[in-house]
């Protein structure tokens, strides 16, 4: 992380006028200034650049491991809304074995509903030996993840309205749409326009139980009822759009 200093002093500005701040990063932090930094952070989106060691020594000359501890400390240790993206490099870091160990982690430790975005890469600055990333390899990806047992896993940088929506987990319905390049979330045909889950009463119940939803009400002018997801446990409404996510 470069000047965190920096960030955190226009971080502090911007809560002084009421205006969240998002830290796009790396996670690449020493454990000493991992606390103080995303004290100051209301979301983060962290990017996974691969699940090898051998990947972030040659191409980043880093290291996996303090990113992966990045990703622990923000799940257990505070409460950021935060993000994931793996931009997938043909050749780079799109195996099946790297992104099946890769999501087996990432349930492991981040839990179901962490969002995690798969983009596409490009030929551009000092990497132009490599292809553009087939749309295939992301619909793998977003599928090996899921089969994890992930429920918010988004493709980017692609034209794909199944990777790029967000579908409940609950009845597999599909809650928000968007479009490649649209970086606001719009609600499906049929969904509530306020973004809120239209569940099944009993459902909604369950949820309310076990923590995973806040609140329960009257859908008013049906006999359905909707849920407002607890910040942690849901996605509905994304940080960032999925053709950058």
């Amino acid at each position: 992380m470069i000047f965190a200093e920096y960030a955190i002093d226009v971080a502090q500005a911007c809560r002084e006028r009421g205006i969240k701040t998002v830290a796009v990063t790396a996670g690449y932090v020493t454990e000493d200034a991992r606390p103080e930094f995303y004290r100051n952070m209301d979301a983060a989106n962290v990017d996974l650049k691969a699940f090898t060691d051998a990947f972030y020594h040659r191409l980043c000359f880093a290291q996996l491991g303090p990113v992966l501890d990045t990703l622990k400390y923000l799940r257990r240790e505070t409460n950021v809304w935060f993000e994931v993206t793996t931009l997938l490099i043909p050749s780079e870091n799109d195996s099946d074995a790297e992104l099946h160990n890769a999501a087996e982690w990432f349930a492991e430790n981040l839990g179901a509903d962490v969002p995690w975005h798969f983009t596409a890469f490009h030929p551009d600055f000092k990497m132009l030996d490599k292809p553009h990333t087939p749309p295939m390899t992301l619909t793998r990806a977003r599928e090996i993840a899921c089969s994890k047992g992930l429920h918010y896993v988004y493709t980017g940088n692609v034209h794909d309205r199944e990777g790029g929506s967000t579908w409940c987990p609950v009845d597999v319905d599909l809650a928000v749409t968007k479009s490649p390049g649209d970086s606001s979330n719009a609600p499906a045909i049929g969904a509530r326009e306020d973004f809120r889950c239209l569940w099944s009463a009993p459902t909604c119940r369950r949820l309310e139980k076990r923590g995973r939803v806040r609140a329960v009400q009257k859908f008013r002018g049906s006999s359905g009822f909707f849920a407002i997801p607890n910040h942690r446990d849901h996605a509905l409404l994304s940080l960032s759009p999925s053709a950058s996510r």
